[in-house]
């Protein structure tokens, strides 16, 4: 097999059909005029990819201001929701005296990224660098990205991730009849996150509670499907534990509100949306107090599982732990179920986030 130049691999990343596609649109960009917000994403919401994670909020601001990836005031975009090549995308943008809003959520650090956590961070704190206006999903997301990516200079504010609670609402039939229906949510990207929620399955079946759980998105590291499959098989637990690969938008609100109760014991998460949505769903949530978790969830609504922050290595709670904490959830879990409304109401309703953000872009076009 012939070896590759330089020259072949530049001519490879000039022709790569995401920048191809970036060219057209930055050549079609142009700066909106008035004081009103127009808002561009660089694509991500018609790049055809499955909407979740940190591209979620990019539905609510579409919801609440005008938006156009070619005729826009203000460019947006997300740390963990990046457009291809972002960096080009940010260049023409400023040269079109487009301000640049960068929504920061987590960072590299050891424990995940490993070897490649400067190579993760790099990219993130040249382009948060150079925005006019940083917006941190947590207090936990500045906190790691002062610790990370360093200190930055631009005025900044922490919004958590908001959550349509219209649309994200409990199930218009209460039923809490047959077994507890357990809930894991989102992309799992190591084996923990999940492997432990199938001991504290076994541990609260073995205990006698009546209980099932689906378990969620896809499963990203090596061979996960038949680890997953093999550990269920071994525990006794076929038929009592569900697969779901990807679901769109309108999927995740029937899951939600087919299950009890939201697991999520995924360490140093920094905002994540399934939670803020289970709570809208009034599903209570069992999870990890570490990353923006505590900022979250309240104690009538949660059990948080304590855990000491660690950026060397991933502190996942155990099954016992799990198991303990759902147990001492089960006897108050209506009122729960209540308080988790209640707190996502509160807490995560788009309108003030949207709020916040009119005022952010006012500032940022009237200066």
């Amino acid at each position: 097999m012939p070896g590759f130049s330089v020259l072949d691999i530049l001519k490879n990343i000039r022709s790569h059909p995401e920048r191809v596609r970036l060219r057209g649109l930055r050549r079609g960009m142009s700066r909106a005029s008035g004081a009103e917000a127009v808002v561009g994403f660089g694509g991500v919401l018609d790049s055809g990819r499955l909407i979740h994670g940190g591209a979620v909020k990019l539905l609510s601001l579409r919801e609440g201001f005008p938006c156009d990836d070619l005729v826009c005031n203000v460019l947006y975009l997300v740390s963990s929701s990046q457009p291809a090549f972002p960096e080009e995308l940010v260049a023409q943008c400023q040269k079109l005296r487009i301000r640049f809003v960068w929504n920061q959520n987590g960072v590299g650090y050891p424990a995940w990224a490993g070897g490649r956590t400067e190579m993760h961070n790099r990219p993130m704190r040249n382009l948060r660098n150079r925005a006019d206006f940083v917006i941190y999903q947590s207090r936990f997301c500045q906190r790691s990205a002062e610790k990370f990516l360093d200190a930055a200079t631009q005025p900044s504010r922490v919004l958590l991730n908001p959550v349509n609670v219209e649309k994200f609402s409990p199930a218009p039939e209460d039923r809490r009849a047959g077994p507890l229906r357990l809930l894991a949510m989102g992309t799992q990207n190591y084996p923990e996150r999940v492997l432990r929620l199938l001991d504290a399955l076994e541990i609260l079946r073995a205990g006698g509670l009546e209980a099932t759980l689906t378990v969620a998105g896809n499963l990203l590291w090596k061979n996960g499907e038949a680890q997953v499959a093999e550990k269920v098989r071994s525990q006794g637990l076929v038929g009592v534990v569900h697969r779901r690969t990807a679901f769109n938008r309108e999927e995740a609100v029937d899951l939600y509100r087919s299950h009890d109760l939201l697991l999520h014991p995924k360490a140093m998460d920094p905002c994540p949306t399934v939670v803020a949505e289970a709570l809208a769903c009034g599903l209570p949530v069992v999870a990890a107090a570490s990353g923006g978790l505590p900022e979250m969830v309240s104690p009538a609504c949660s059990r948080l599982i304590p855990v000491p922050e660690d950026w060397e290595t991933l502190r996942t709670p155990t099954g016992n732990e799990i198991a303990d904490a759902v147990s001492d959830l089960l006897p108050q879990l209506d009122e729960a179920s209540q308080s988790a409304r209640a707190r996502a109401v509160e807490v995560f309703s788009q309108q003030p986030w949207l709020a916040a953000h009119a005022e952010i872009f006012s500032n940022l076009l009237r200066n």
